[in-house]
């Protein structure tokens, strides 16, 4: 089989919003800063790390890019070391995985979290699936909604646009696979509200449908 599956990792894989909201506030702590809510980090996330923290600090603190670089350095080392106290899967995701590899499907991860914690967090909590590839934040490729991870991951798995599909929960994930020319399936359960998905082509409320919309 040459079909290939492309997911988004945070709010689509995995629930991290508990390690990355602590994360942030134990750094806005440090610098005596106000802290926020899970509900309000969910509306936060999707852009890459420098834009949560951006998001998170007050708006004149935020518009200061020395003092946003040195509060996400400072949010990284944080993160890095305390990536997966709360971190885990959605229910049923473990098994959809296993599923589609056993069916023989092509698995790969596009996502806008450190490339490092990605790695760390797919062999943590899926091992032994042959992914294609991980690919989170680096210096290499821009940021999702651009689609140079897509295109990258693509080339990799010897797929072309016909045999590959994205899932996401985010209006960037829908835009990415817009921006791909691939088709995308949104999941109701992660960060984002339902209204911000409904230009996917379909959504999932399970993964029991998540998988039959793949495999359909």
């Amino acid at each position: 089989m040459n079909r290939l599956v492309i997911f988004d990792l945070d709010g689509t894989l995995l629930n991290t919003i508990a390690d990355l909201a602590a994360g942030v506030n134990h750094t806005l702590d440090t610098l005596g800063l106000p802290q926020h809510t899970i509900g309000e980090y969910t509306l936060m996330v999707g852009n890459g790390m420098r834009k949560l923290v951006m998001r998170a600090l007050p708006e004149n603190l935020a518009a200061d890019d020395a003092f946003v670089d040195s509060t996400l350095a400072q949010f990284l080392d944080y993160y890095a070391a305390h990536i997966d106290v709360y971190t885990k899967p959605y229910p049923g995701i473990p098994e959809l995985i296993n599923a589609l590899s056993t069916e023989g499907y092509k698995l790969a991860v596009a996502s806008n979290k450190i490339q490092e914690g990605a790695e760390k967090l797919i062999s943590k909590f899926f091992p032994g699936i042959p992914f294609v590839a991980v690919m989170g934040n680096s210096p290499l490729y821009p940021l999702k909604p651009d689609a140079a991870l897509v295109e990258y991951i693509m080339q990799k798995a010897g797929t072309d646009r016909t045999n590959t599909i994205m899932v996401g929960d985010s209006g960037t994930d829908i835009q990415t696979a817009r921006n791909a020319g691939i088709p995308v399936i949104a999941v109701s359960w992660g960060f984002r509200p339902r209204h911000e998905l409904t230009s996917a082509d379909h959504i999932a409320d399970t993964t029991d449908q998540l998988h039959h919309l793949i495999t359909q």
